[in-house]
């Protein structure tokens, strides 16, 4: 577990349930963000929280064991696209940059999902992203934000389309 995930996790404020062994778990929350794609225009991964179709249709009879385990595909996708391209420095700006744009967060999911969020639902009025505690890698220093947003987006794609086949689709 890295840094800024072990941080932001001893913050989770949630509520949460207590396991058999006595461990709390905080209640997992919808990964919704409020760009949904699947209902509105019939794509089989949604474009805004990365979830299949049939995930957000069945989401609410899902147990917490499911729905843990879509958070946790979708947000190691999120992780492996985005940590190569953009690094945070500072998790408090980033939460500060959230709240400044009403952008919620799951404190117990990697600040890098925060950082997906954000860019989806707010970059074309981020001017500079070092303000949020991140900077762009070197490699991706000169594309300017709405293309590195595009090239995520397009990449996360890919990566829920891949496991799709590679994982459900021969149980369909």
């Amino acid at each position: 577990m890295s840094e800024i995930t072990a941080a932001a996790m001893s913050e989770t404020t949630a509520m949460s349930q207590t396991t058999a062994m006595g461990e709390t778990i905080a209640p997992v929350q919808t990964p919704c963000i409020g760009i949904c794609s699947t209902t509105s225009f019939g794509d089989t991964v949604c474009r805004g929280c990365k979830r299949y179709a049939f995930e957000v249709i069945h989401w609410h009879a899902y147990d917490e064991a499911a729905k843990r385990a879509v958070q946790a595909r979708i947000e190691g996708l999120m992780i492996q696209s985005m940590e190569g391209k953009l690094r945070i420095f500072s998790v408090p700006n980033l939460q500060q940059g959230l709240q400044r744009f009403k952008i919620s967060f799951d404190p117990g999911l990697s600040p890098y999902c925060w950082l997906h969020d954000l860019l989806k639902k707010a970059h074309r009025h981020i001017e500079r992203l070092d303000d949020y505690g991140v900077y762009v890698r070197e490699d991706y220093a000169a594309m300017p934000l709405d293309e590195l947003c595009e090239l995520i987006d397009r990449e996360l794609l890919l990566l829920c389309d891949a496991h799709y086949e590679r994982y459900i689709r021969l149980t369909d």
